[in-house]
């Protein structure tokens, strides 16, 4: 039976999206300044008075739970076309989740170097180490559920 070769677009397209959202967040326009006060703004309308400095602690901390979000998933949908990609060349599945990692990471790193040259943002390598740790957790879990799905399959098929 030949193996077919998957669509490239079918396999990359959502990692590409997602790259873009990353970039579009990477502006001036999601600077913490903009997000804190718009989402400021809609909480004090929803709630009545919040204190300001509880509000800028918590935000800080709902901007850095975005990354992890963010780059979690970014790893996952690199993983996600890095196997479909390479899955007709029987490729395991350990180089498709270091390519994931090293795409997480790279990517990472060109944003914050993007988000340097933007006044109203702070490119800091904190930020590439959290999105890259954040991408490479996801990708150990995403590695884990593949492996007990494999046993799984393996038990099924070896009982029939």
């Amino acid at each position: 039976m030949p193996t077919t070769r998957p669509s490239l677009l079918r396999a990359w397209w959502p990692a590409i999206v997602w790259i873009g959202l990353i970039t579009f967040e990477s502006t001036d326009y999601m600077s913490a300044q903009n997000t804190g006060s718009m989402l400021y703004d809609l909480l004090t309308r929803l709630f009545g008075e919040i204190n300001l400095y509880d509000f800028l602690y918590w935000h800080h901390y709902l901007r850095k739970a975005g990354h992890v979000v963010g780059y979690g998933m970014l790893g996952l949908l690199l993983l996600r076309a890095f196997r479909a990609t390479l899955a007709h060349r029987g490729t395991w599945v350990g180089r498709a989740i270091m390519l994931a990692w090293v795409g997480t990471a790279f990517v990472a790193a060109m944003d914050e170097w993007h988000q340097s040259f933007i006044p109203s943002r702070t490119g800091t390598p904190w930020d590439v180490l959290l999105d890259s740790v954040a991408g490479l957790t996801a990708l150990i879990l995403a590695y884990l559920l593949l492996r007990i799905r494999s046993r799984r399959l393996a038990a099924i098929n070896k009982e029939t």
